[in-house]
């Protein structure tokens, strides 16, 4: 039985590299005939672990970013080296490892397409200078860097990821970055029944016979809700938004009160069943500025949703051309892109079919000896 470490801050189901994370665990311990021992090293339990999986939580002892980052990076390492492992998995924030997913793409990058989220002038100068004189930040852009010359194999979840990180790191080629895209539960992400969308609905607490839009997202400026509502301004009153997830909403029910919608946004805070609320909706809209490979695309996809993202996004790649936003700030051009897909049926491409899942990193595992 071979000895497989994962590394990560935090194990969790809620959250993109949280989740993935889990899910690796998961699917290593109990569904590959016993080949793997596991174990998951974090600094942060949230629920329960998988079943058969073990734990190594290092704590979180130092405050602040800084603290944070250094000491996760110092701890797990020490970790893999007690414990001896025959691979060792990186899931982010660390610097040593025999293979490591590059979830998030480069920091520098990332900054530079998510900055357009910011009103230009004192708000994005504001929010660029404290990134980039945050110590922590800039430690976090270190461990990255280390890593990526460090590590073995590296694995993008996307082809916007590789690109990205072979823009930032000149000495890398494409080829030298294996690509694994993401794959959401087929058991659990798959199309409702149509007869229960009302039910659906009303246990969501959303209006029966509305045109809905579903988006979803822990960083709600990030993903670029403030536009979308604006977007929903410019639609016919049947026209409804239900956000799932995030924090600090009190700004976005100002403005949909400024535009008259506040009647027509739904937050619903943290929402376990996905599938569920995917199910009640009509149309998919995530209009992020940034996404290594959004997990909510592939997910409202696989529910048979029509689905808008942006070219921001890695998993833009699944979603036919019309069903892609260049410019995340145009409101008047998403409106117009929803209202002409909401009932077009699915906008998923059928020609590009990429590795992706969890049975490639098994086989990436067994490739050690």
């Amino acid at each position: 039985m071979k000895r497989v470490a994962l590394m990560l801050p935090k194990l969790s189901r809620y959250g993109g590299a949280e989740q993935f994370g889990y899910r690796l665990a998961e699917y290593l311990a109990t569904h590959c005939d016993r080949e793997f021992e596991v174990t998951f090293i974090c600094a942060k339990q949230d629920g329960p672990a998988p079943k058969g999986v073990k734990v190594i939580r290092v704590g979180r002892p130092i405050p602040g970013k800084l603290g944070k980052v250094l000491w996760f990076a110092l701890a797990a390492e020490v970790a893999r080296r007690r414990g001896k492992f025959d691979v060792s998995v990186g899931l982010g924030n660390t610097v040593f490892q025999d293979i490591a997913r590059l979830s998030g793409g480069p920091t520098g990058l990332f900054w530079d397409y998510s900055i357009r989220a910011y009103a230009p002038g004192r708000e994005r100068t504001v929010k660029s200078l404290a990134r980039r004189l945050s110590p922590g930040k800039q430690l976090g852009r270190l461990v990255e860097g280390l890593c990526v010359r460090s590590t073995p194999v590296l694995v993008a979840n996307s082809e916007f990821v590789r690109d990205l990180t072979v823009k930032a790191h000149p000495r890398l080629k494409p080829e030298n970055i294996r690509l694994i895209y993401n794959k959401p539960d087929l058991t659990r992400f798959s199309p409702g029944d149509p007869a229960a969308k009302v039910e659906l609905r009303e246990r969501f607490g959303l209006p029966e016979t509305a045109d809905l839009i579903i988006t979803a997202g822990t960083n709600f400026r990030l993903k670029g809700i403030h536009v979308l509502i604006r977007s929903l301004a410019q639609l016919p009153p049947s026209f409804h938004l239900a956000v799932a997830g995030g924090r600090g909403s009190r700004e976005l029910l100002d403005l949909a009160e400024s535009l008259g919608v506040q009647e027509r946004v739904h937050f619903l805070g943290r929402v376990d069943d996905m599938p569920a609320l995917y199910q009640a909706g009509d149309i998919f809209v995530l209009n992020t500025f940034y996404d290594a490979c959004a997990n909510a695309v592939l997910e409202a996809l696989a529910c048979g949703l029509p689905t808008i993202s942006t070219s921001s996004n890695g998993s833009s790649v699944f979603l036919r051309p019309e069903a892609v936003i260049n410019d995340p700030t145009d409101a008047q051009a998403l409106a117009g892109r929803i209202r002409s897909l909401i009932h077009q049926g699915r906008t998923a491409r059928k020609d590009y079919a990429p590795l992706s899942g969890l049975e490639p990193y098994a086989d990436l595992i067994r490739e050690f000896s």
